[in-house]
């Protein structure tokens, strides 16, 4: 099975699990390597309640150590962070990468301005919102977060159809810009099999995003974004199959922010 990336500790406040039985359960899943990824810290603090504070990252670093003790050498454990993308936050991205000899970071778009859009806590503000004009915003958004040059995978592309609030018509007029980005920058994609377990009941992005990348030449992993030891590896194989149906025959390995493929 591929690489697990994309995948979080309790230090997020939403997840459970203690190091060992991620990795046991990475070890159970055969997947190729177990790459931890929490919610970085947001300035100013406290920036909202799901993601560690800037002075827990040595305990961040404790867990990893934890788990590398665990693994013992039988599955690389890589490190990460998942930064969210804000307008005007690369001085704080720059900043954290300079922190740690990292393997990769994760860059995600959960924020429309003030607004963590795929937070049950809005879920009302939808109802409010011109669904048009709320993907129109999230895909300029996540396009800039690609030019920004300052992530290694660009996390779970279609976020904004999480609560299956999607606009009617051909839906290439939304992805194309972000996949001319990503083609141009060489960043990669995840499949992220979470949103299978979401309201939108699809992985994260959608098969037609998925065909167009791949015929762009943009490189993939196939990521969890796991919040508990049992969701490591989970529908890796669906993940598969879905990557090959769009053209993938492989995926990405990272270390040291250096990446070389993997056949699927």
């Amino acid at each position: 099975m591929p690489a697990d990336y994309h995948t979080h500790t309790p230090l997020c406040r939403h997840a459970t699990g203690e190091p060992e039985a991620f990795v046991d359960q990475a070890l159970a899943a055969g997947i190729t390597e177990y790459g931890i990824s929490d919610h970085a810290p947001q300035v100013p603090e406290p920036f909202d309640e799901w993601r560690m504070l800037d002075e827990e990252m040595p305990a961040y670093f404790e867990w990893v150590e934890r788990a590398r003790k665990h693994a013992g050498g039988r599955i690389p454990i890589r490190v990460g962070l998942e930064c969210d993308w804000l307008e005007g936050n690369e001085e704080w991205i720059a900043q954290l990468a300079a922190r740690h000899p990292w393997d990769y970071l994760i860059g995600s778009v959960h924020y429309l301005g003030d607004w963590d859009f795929d937070n049950p806590k809005w879920l009302g503000r939808w109802a409010e919102s011109d669904v048009d004009a709320v993907w129109s915003h999230y895909w300029k958004t996540y396009t800039r977060m690609i030019d920004s040059g300052l992530f290694d995978i660009m996390g779970h592309p279609d976020l904004v159809k999480k609560f299956s609030h999607i606009p009617a018509g051909d839906l290439t007029r939304f992805y194309e810009p972000a996949i001319d980005a990503l083609a141009s920058s060489g960043s990669v994609i995840e499949i992220n099999t979470a949103g299978w377990h979401k309201p939108c009941a699809e992985a994260y992005p959608a098969p037609g995003f998925l065909e167009l990348a791949c015929s762009a030449g943009v490189p993939l992993v196939i990521s969890s974004d796991s919040h508990a030891p049992s969701e490591i590896g989970r529908d890796f194989a669906k993940a598969i199959e879905w990557a090959k149906a769009a053209g993938y025959r492989e995926t990405q390995l990272f270390e040291k922010r250096k990446r070389r493929s993997e056949m699927l």
